[in-house]
C-alpha cells in the first residue's frame, strides 16, 4: 500500500501583496520538495497579489466561502476532518483566530506564525483607524487562543519573539525563531541593462535620482514621513524621484493629499501594486523602509540580495535584517523626518557612501536569508510540531 504524503493546511487572511502571503508562497515548493503535500486555504480572495503564481505552480489553493467568524471556523473545521491534515500552520490574525478555533478537538496540533509585533504601543499613537478599547479587545482573544489553543509559534525574528511573550504572555520556550528567507533565482541580479529598462519603463533617465519605497499605504509603513523628508530633499535635488509601489490602503488618500500640500505631486510616482518589485530595486538609487513598527522586513532583504543602498528605521526587527548602523545600510530613528531628510541627502550626493553601504549586502543576504537555508529550518520546526 503507497503511503500518502503528509498534508499540512496553511491557513492565511489573503495571499494580497505582503511579505507574510509572500514568504507563505515561497515556502510551498521546499514543502513539496520535502514530501510535503501543502494545501492553502484562504478566508477571501484578493484582486492582486499572489493567488494565480500559486495556481500556474500547481499548489492546491482554495478559500472558505463563509465571510464571518462562526461560519468560517466551522468550515474549516469541515475541511480539517475532511482532509486529516497533520498540522495546521496559520498565518496572521483572523487565520489565526479561525484556524485555532476549528482545530478545537480534530488532534490536529496547530502552529502559529507571527509576522508582526502587532501590539507595539505604537500602532496606537497616530492611526486613526485603531482605538485602545478594539486593540485590547483583540488581544484578548489573540492571547487566549494562543495560548490554549495553539502548540507551538514560529517568531520571524527575536523582536517578534520579545513581543509575543510580553503581549500575549507566551510561553519562550514555545517560541522558535527562524527568519525568512527569499529566492535568489526569483529576485534575478543587478546589471546596467536591466536598470536602464526599467528606468525606461518609469520613465526616468539615467540623470535621475530615483528614491524606492515599497509597501502598503498603511499609518505603520510611515510613507507620510518619508515624504515629509523627500519634500526638503527635492527642493535640493531637482532630479530626485520618489517612486510609491505599493497596494492601496487605509493611507492612500492622506498620502495623496500630502503629495498635493507639499508641491511634490510631479516628483512623486505612485505605482500601486507591482509584481516587479526586484526590477524597481535595481533601478533604484536608494530604498528607503521608513516603517514605525516591524516584524523583520522582507524588502529590505530583497534589498541586500539585489545590492541596494538602504536607509530604514531604527527597529529591533530591521537591525536583525541589516546587522546594524552601517553594517548594511544606514538606521534613522522612525517618524524622524528631519534625520531621514540629512540621511537620504547623504546617501544621494555620496556615490562612496552609497559603495559603502552595499559592500556587504549579498554577503549578508547569502549567510542569513537564503531560501533553501530558512526553508529547511521552518519546515524542520513544522515537521517537529505535526509529529509531537
Amino acid at each position: 500500500m503507497t503511503r500518502q504524503p503528509p498534508r499540512y493546511l496553511l491557513l492565511i487572511n489573503s495571499l494580497a501583496p505582503g511579505g507574510a502571503e509572500r514568504s507563505l508562497v515561497e515556502l510551498l515548493a521546499p514543502l513539496s520538495e520535502r514530501g510535503v503535500s501543502p494545501t492553502v486555504l484562504c478566508l477571501k480572495r484578493s484582486e492582486v497579489g499572489f493567488e494565480q503564481e500559486v495556481i500556474d505552480a500547481g499548489f492546491d489553493l482554495r478559500f472558505v466561502k463563509a465571510t464571518r467568524l462562526p461560519g468560517r471556523v466551522l468550515e474549516v473545521r469541515s475541511t480539517i476532518r475532511h482532509e486529516r491534515p497533520a498540522l495546521v500552520h496559520t498565518t496572521l490574525f483572523d487565520g489565526d483566530i479561525v484556524g485555532r478555533l476549528a482545530a478545537i478537538g480534530t488532534g490536529v496540533p496547530v502552529m502559529t506564525t507571527l509576522a508582526n509585533t502587532t501590539y507595539d504601543p505604537v500602532r496606537l499613537e497616530g492611526d486613526a483607524n485603531l482605538t485602545k478599547l478594539k486593540v485590547d479587545a483583540v488581544k484578548v482573544i489573540d492571547r487566549w487562543t494562543a495560548r490554549h489553543l495553539t502548540r507551538h509559534f514560529h517568531a520571524v525574528s527575536s523582536a517578534v519573539k520579545a513581543s509575543a511573550v510580553t503581549h500575549l504572555g507566551i510561553d519562550p520556550d514555545d517560541v522558535t525563531v527562524v527568519r525568512r528567507g527569499r529566492d535568489p533565482h526569483r529576485l534575478g541580479v543587478r546589471s546596467e541593462e536591466r536598470r536602464a529598462a526599467v528606468r525606461e519603463r518609469l520613465g526616468v533617465g539615467e540623470a535621475a535620482e530615483v528614491v524606492l519605497t515599497v509597501g502598503r499605504h498603511e499609518y505603520q509603513k510611515g510613507q507620510s514621513h518619508l515624504l515629509t523628508a523627500f519634500a526638503r530633499v527635492s527642493r535640493q535635488r531637482p532630479s530626485a524621484v520618489l517612486v510609491i509601489a505599493g497596494r492601496d490602503g487605509n493611507a492612500s488618500r492622506s498620502l495623496h493629499a500630502l503629495a498635493g500640500e507639499l508641491g511634490v505631486v510631479d516628483r512623486v510616482q505612485f505605482l500601486g501594486h507591482r509584481s516587479d518589485v526586484a526590477d524597481l530595486m535595481v533601478a533604484a538609487d536608494v530604498l528607503v523602509f521608513p516603517s514605525l513598527w516591524e516584524g523583520l522586513g522582507g524588502v529590505l532583504i530583497e534589498a541586500l540580495a539585489l545590492e541596494v543602498p538602504i536607509v530604514s528605521s531604527d527597529l529591533e526587527a530591521t537591525r536583525e535584517v541589516l546587522g546594524g548602523e552601517g553594517t548594511s545600510g544606514l538606521l534613522v530613528p522612525p517618524g524622524d523626518e528631519t534625520k531621514l531628510a540629512v540621511t537620504l541627502e547623504a546617501v544621494l550626493s555620496d556615490p562612496a557612501l552609497r559603495l559603502r553601504i552595499v559592500g556587504d549586502s549579498r554577503r549578508r543576504f547569502e549567510s542569513a536569508f537564503m531560501l533553501a537555508d530558512r526553508s529547511a529550518e521552518l519546515i524542520d520546526l513544522m515537521s517537529s510540531v505535526a509529529n509531537e
